[in-house]
């Protein structure tokens, strides 16, 4: 298939001198992960149809698939590691969700940490590492000057946080040198337009959005009788009592927002022209777990941004700041 370049790019913050197409590629819902079983080829494809589309930026974590997913991005990168803007997390690995601490309290741990994230993408530099942890983690002086020792080595082009919290944002550039921050925001959470978005924006942050179609609800293919299969997380929203009467009226927002796409978008291209429309906005990484996921994504990227008559329509259903967070982290 011949490669589509007419994305357009954006900086990745102020300083970093990176530029990255406007929607990219979330590597999370991989094989051996949280979303239930799938399989590599299927991850592969994706990636190669995001490249097709023009994508440049592929965002994954060290603990996605226990490591599988950088491994496969490491593959697809193979023989042509230039055409990919790379970024990945560390955070999340033996960490105490009662203690809010990761095993990260040494640079020496962090630093090693990332150097095992590069062997498995098979590359000597990531572009963008990012900090994946708890709002309340006392090691974050720790994950600061570990990401400039990576900087100051070329193990890492820029640094970054993935939070939806001001506060944790702030303490990351209280140095005015953080990079990036990556969050979850949606039309179903649009809280971070109220503080975080603007904080960003006067400070010369990259933006990342995660979560752009809020875990699949987004895409309008669910109903309150469907299931999910076994390792998928989203099982919680049927068998929780409390998680699957949010789910619930999380659909009846949809069945709203259903009145508000044009012709010719579906929903969740849509969803992701929103998020894009966002002066702050950077980029925007869907998931993607094969070839027709990614090139729906891809598309909307090639699409005008909402207009300002389709934003006071998004906001007759989800007024700006409002709606919930979706994904804690």
């Amino acid at each position: 298939m011949a490669r589509h370049h007419g994305l357009q790019r954006r900086p990745l913050g102020a300083r970093s001198g990176i530029e990255v197409t406007r929607i990219g590629i979330g590597l999370w819902p991989v094989p051996g992960g949280d979303w239930g079983p799938g399989n590599d080829a299927d991850i592969l494809e994706a990636i190669e149809a995001a490249l097709d589309g023009g994508v440049n930026f592929f965002d994954t974590a060290d603990v996605y698939g226990s490591g599988r997913s950088e491994e496969l991005l490491g593959r697809a990168m193979h023989g042509r590691r230039d055409n990919f803007v790379v970024a990945t997390k560390i955070g999340w690995v033996g960490f105490d969700h009662t203690a809010f601490r990761s095993q990260y309290d040494t640079v020496e741990k962090l630093v090693l940490g990332v150097e095992q994230s590069l062997q498995r993408l098979d590359t000597d530099y990531v572009d963008l590492i990012q900090c994946h942890i708890h709002n309340d983690e006392p090691n974050t002086d720790v994950f600061i000057e570990g990401f400039r020792r990576l900087k100051d080595e070329g193990k890492a082009l820029t640094w970054g946080v993935s939070t939806g919290e001001l506060a944790h944002v702030e303490r990351f550039n209280a140095e005015g040198d953080c990079d990036a921050l990556q969050i979850d925001y949606s039309i179903l959470n649009r809280i971070p337009e109220t503080e975080v978005l603007p904080y960003c924006l006067e400070n010369g942050i990259g933006v990342i959005v995660r979560g752009p179609l809020a875990m699949g609800l987004l895409t309008d293919k669910f109903s309150a009788n469907d299931t999910f299969p076994e390792g998928d997380f989203r099982r919680d929203w049927i068998e929780d009592p409390t998680e699957n009467e949010q789910f619930l009226a999380d659909l009846e927002t949809v069945a709203r927002l259903r009145e508000v796409v044009p012709d010719g978008d579906s929903m969740a291209q849509f969803a992701l022209r929103f998020t894009m429309a966002h002066p702050a906005v950077t980029t925007v990484i869907p998931g993607a777990r094969n070839r027709r996921q990614a090139e729906s994504n891809t598309e909307s990227g090639h699409r005008p941004e909402l207009s300002p008559t389709e934003m006071r329509a998004v906001g007759s259903v989800v007024p700006a700041g409002g709606g919930r967070k979706i994904w804690p982290a």
